[in-house]
């Protein structure tokens, strides 16, 4: 096991998942007076990290288990089926266990820290988005063989993570900055959407009855739309509810947004043409966030 494999374990370039959040509700956070606190920033930042990367080698293990990896043919690199590592023998399942509890420590610890700093706010947020990574595909609770994985992903990575983050600045939760996380939460939730469509087959083998397998691809294209739509209108709800008019940037990526829509829609059941999609819509996920966060700086500046 050496370092470049760990690495590649960890899923690095998916990190964008809960770095955009962090960012987003500690910058709103300043917008809302508060000193922004730069030690505890990147505290709640390396610990969101290390707590996104012990769900992703967590899952891969499980998915080892459960055979979902090696049953999928159809998965699109790099996006899905996986880090691959144990299917390639770069890593035995014990080895991917590991680096999964190591990272996990690691996020867990931040964590408590950040709990004895600013309160236990911060515990029973980080124990949801925990238990939300751990119980996705554990055997006995499989969230997403219940419908409930894109809910999960979506209170984790989107409420759980802009929430926690403006909580380590401020000490309180704010009406607005849960309205500001349901962008992120709708977009994320969006990100694992559009990888469930090729691994559709996999995971109804294994019994991950996800909402893409319990609408089949027709429909669920369909969903990927409504979902993006709800997206947009979330932002026009911040925007107009709390009168920061900066916030509609998130507005630009429309354009991406509609193109992603249009090939799912065109190309549901064709998985190397879906490629755009997956990639898009990540983009989409990522310049939102972006674009959040600058509206809430120009607001403040200007």
């Amino acid at each position: 096991m050496n370092v470049k494999t760990i690495f590649a374990s960890l899923r690095a370039p998916f990190f964008t998942a809960v770095i955009v959040p962090v960012i987003l509700g500690s910058v709103i956070a300043w917008y809302h007076g508060f000193d922004f606190q730069w030690g505890l920033f990147f505290m709640a930042l390396v610990g969101a990290v290390a707590l996104h990367a012990g769900a992703n080698t967590i899952n891969d293990y499980f998915d080892h288990h459960n055979r979902n990896d090696e049953l999928n043919k159809e998965f699109i690199r790099p996006f899905t089926g996986g880090s691959r590592l144990i299917q390639t023998g770069a890593l035995t399942p014990k080895g991917m266990l590991i680096i999964s509890i190591t990272v996990y420590l690691i996020g867990i610890s931040l964590g408590l820290y950040l709990t004895w700093l600013r309160g236990m706010t911060i515990f029973w947020i980080g124990l949801i988005g925990v238990a939300c990574g751990v119980l996705y595909v554990a055997p006995g609770i499989n969230l997403v063989g219940r419908g409930a994985g894109e809910l999960a992903i979506a209170l984790a990575f989107g409420l759980c993570c802009v929430n926690g983050a403006y909580f380590v600045q401020a000490q309180t939760l704010n009406l607005e900055v849960v309205i500001a996380s349901l962008p992120i939460a709708f977009m994320i939730t969006l990100v694992l959407y559009i990888n469930e469509f090729p691994d559709y087959k996999a995971d109804k083998a294994v019994g991950k009855i996800h909402w893409v397998v319990r609408l089949g691809r027709k429909r669920a294209a369909t969903g990927y739309t409504v979902l993006m739509i709800l997206n947009y209108l979330s932002i026009l709800l911040l925007a107009f509810i709390f009168g920061n008019l900066w916030v509609l940037l998130g507005l630009l990526t429309i354009p991406l947004a509609l193109k992603a829509a249009r090939n799912t829609l065109a190309n549901y059941d064709n998985v190397t043409a879906l490629t755009p999609s997956c990639a898009g819509t990540i983009m989409t996920h990522l310049l939102t966030g972006i674009l959040l966060t600058t509206g809430y700086v120009l607001q403040k500046l200007l």
